[in-house]
């Protein structure tokens, strides 16, 4: 076995410490993961310069473990730096965001939904990984256990021209709605606490504006699609659970609160996995979490 295979298995294994089994974790890599990368790799070779990937599915999907083994694979197989983020990680502040929900509408105050990144500050940064003469890039970090951004001195320090930019989120790539589609609640959360669709609106606008400016420096766009919404739910508990451990003492969500905290994204993961063909690869999932299949 190769040292790549052995760094690919250790990470895979680390990821599945508390929720399902990965199946056939060889035959994975040999047959989806290996052939799914020679693709990229291609696109890379082509562009001549950072490729940027978009990886994106509902929560729960599986994004961070699927960025880690894209990593693995294009810097130990075909030698490539990679750089990879998380949107989540561009979160405004919890004060910033206390402030919007006073200016523009209470649902603000929490974090997800397009409108509550710093889009500013993820636009340079993608902007800076690009530019032909490369300085030192800091990634901010995010740390959902006290729903707070990580002080300077824990961002990531990209000192390298990466070869390989992987954004990762759960509405990257995401589009806007058309406004009549915005009239109907999907939920309880938008029919009693926005009743006036300012939330809604704000929420479609970014995307119009700020967001769709960002993701139009993405070259390939992923999508994880998922079996349907309930999954996102059953997914997104596991991944409290994961949280739990690892921050110990620090807050985390019950289930109650999960379910709350899933309505915020509902209206926009329900129509990103409508409009799922949108994307340059679709990779499917079954409902025990496993790669079912991949469509070009």
């Amino acid at each position: 076995m190769s040292d790549f295979e052995r760094k690919y298995l250790k990470f895979v294994k680390k990821q599945e410490s508390f929720g399902e089994r990965f199946q056939d974790k060889q035959k994975q890599l040999k047959y989806f993961y290996l052939p799914f990368c020679r693709k990229l790799f291609k696109l890379y070779k082509v562009k001549k310069g950072p490729l940027v990937i978009g990886l994106s599915g509902g929560q729960g999907s599986g994004k961070s473990t699927m960025s880690g083994i894209l990593k693995i694979i294009f810097h130990y197989y075909f030698n490539l730096d990679v750089t990879s983020f998380s949107i989540d990680d561009f979160y405004k502040t919890s004060l910033e965001r206390r402030n919007m929900s006073k200016s523009v509408h209470p649902l603000f105050a929490t974090r997800g939904v397009p409108g509550t990144h710093d889009c500013k500050m993820l636009y340079n940064v993608l902007r800076a990984l690009l530019k032909k003469n490369f300085k030192r890039v800091r990634i901010p970090k995010f740390d959902k256990s006290i729903d707070d951004r990580f002080k300077l001195q824990y961002w990531q320090k990209i000192l390298k021209k990466p070869d390989i930019i992987i954004l990762e989120g759960w509405c990257v790539g995401a589009k806007p709605q058309k406004l009549q589609d915005l009239k109907k609640p999907v939920n309880i959360l938008e029919k009693l606490e926005d009743t006036k669709l300012t939330w809604r609106k704000k929420v479609n606008n970014e995307l119009m504006t700020s967001y769709y400016k960002i993701f139009n420096l993405i070259d390939k766009k992923i999508y994880l699609k998922v079996p349907n919404f309930k999954y996102v739910l059953k997914w997104r508990l596991l991944q409290e659970k994961k949280l739990r451990f690892r921050s110990k003492k620090k807050r985390t969500m019950n289930k109650k609160q999960i379910e709350r905290f899933i309505m915020f994204y509902e209206r926009l993961t329900k129509n990103m996995l409508k409009s799922y063909q949108d994307n340059d690869f679709v990779i499917f999932l079954d409902k025990r979490h496993k790669i079912k299949s991949i469509k070009f």
